[in-house]
């Protein structure tokens, strides 16, 4: 291959994962939207049919990419799969009890915490250094989300802000997970997820009398989301990171963050606080001033589903 040759598909291949990573935060900002469109299912409803899809899609997909079960590439991975795929668990349902419960805008703009989180967990279980312009973002962030939940004193607000928080947290937990398995690859443990979802959401359900019936349009809605908002979401991220620095990454997942309010308000007409409009721009301030701020590739951190 010449050098021009060579240069052309780094270029193609560069914008095909500026493409790919943009259009899984598209996705992925459809979250918000799609549990305001649920009627009368609750969270744990909710978790439970979108996990369905989302296994059996993301089984599919891992079958066919790779030619081989996900549960043998879980054993390769090992422990660190059964970590991630918890974590994910209960971001999933921190993420819909937070946006059941507060603005889609306060909830996703909080869900964009991850990746400092995961970097304090990474300097603190892995280790890994934390560049001193990231202590300064994160210390920018701590300040944004103050205000963020500052006018929350309304008790079911302030748990979904709490609630967004710990769903950051448990991103945080998986994007840690996956290094210390020393693997990039996010599909065979949120395949898991799904699974140890389906599990953990069934004996809540039972345990606590809460019927597995939803009508046809909560459970379509449900399903629907776990193929396009979460599966085709990862397809795509999966895709596009690889050939993408972190810093760009970090700021094409901006996407999901400042496109969830958006489709709410086309949609539905709701609009956020004002502390929430300050808050989220001092936290988008801080996440962008990390990522122009970086200049070595970094693993990437998984802001969402």
């Amino acid at each position: 291959m010449t050098t021009s040759s060579s240069q052309h598909y780094t270029t193609d291949t560069h914008k095909h994962g500026i493409l790919f990573v943009f259009a899984a935060g598209v996705l992925w900002s459809t979250v918000g939207l799609g549990i305001r469109l649920i009627e009368d299912a609750v969270v744990w409803q909710i978790l439970f049919y979108r996990s369905i899809s989302m296994s059996i899609f993301l089984y599919v997909v891992i079958r066919l990419r790779s030619g081989e079960s996900p549960f043998v590439q879980l054993r390769r991975i090992g422990f660190p799969a059964v970590i991630a795929g918890l974590s994910l668990v209960a971001a999933y349902s921190g993420g819909i009890y937070a946006i059941q419960n507060t603005s889609v805008a306060n909830a996703m703009l909080l869900f964009a915490t991850a990746p400092f989180m995961a970097a304090v967990l990474g300097w603190l279980v892995l280790r890994e250094p934390v560049r001193g312009a990231t202590w300064i973002s994160i210390a920018v962030a701590l300040g944004g989300i103050a205000i963020m939940v500052a006018d929350k004193s309304g008790g079911v607000v302030l748990k979904g802000s709490l609630a967004a928080l710990g769903s950051a947290f448990g991103f945080a937990v998986f994007t840690v997970a996956l290094r210390w398995g020393r693997t990039g690859e996010m599909l065979p443990s949120v395949f898991l997820s799904g699974v140890f979802a389906l599990v953990i959401t069934f004996a809540v359900c039972r345990f606590s009398g809460l019927s597995m019936a939803v009508s046809l349009y909560d459970g379509g809605v449900a399903m629907s989301m776990g193929v396009f908002q979460v599966g085709a979401g990862l397809i795509l991220y999966t895709l596009g990171s690889r050939s993408l620095p972190a810093a760009e990454l970090t700021l094409l997942s901006l996407a999901e963050v400042l496109l969830g309010p958006v489709w709410v308000w086309l949609f539905l007409g709701e609009t956020a606080s004002i502390n929430t409009l300050v808050g989220g721009a001092v936290l988008l301030v801080a996440i962008v001033g990390n990522a122009v701020s970086g200049k070595r590739r970094k693993p990437p951190a998984i802001t969402a589903p």
